[in-house]
């Protein structure tokens, strides 16, 4: 994943907002080859702002 805007490594310094970046980031705009762990979306799920109709997609494939 390359991401121009962002300086990833003073985002890295704090985990929590750097995993709900980077969970934002794949689901928003391509995994880019990578997988998304289901753990990470369950644990993050209520703090990601992500696109409401993949949010609905994602709120099916996790909980039913």
């Amino acid at each position: 994943m390359k991401n121009w805007s962002t300086d990833i490594n003073a985002l890295k310094k704090e985990p929590d907002a750097y995993a709900i970046w980077k969970l934002e980031q794949q689901v928003n705009f391509g995994l880019d080859g990578e997988k998304i762990k289901e753990s990470d979306l369950r644990k993050y799920w209520d703090r990601l702002q992500v696109d409401p109709a993949r949010r609905e997609f994602l709120k099916i494939l996790l909980y039913v």
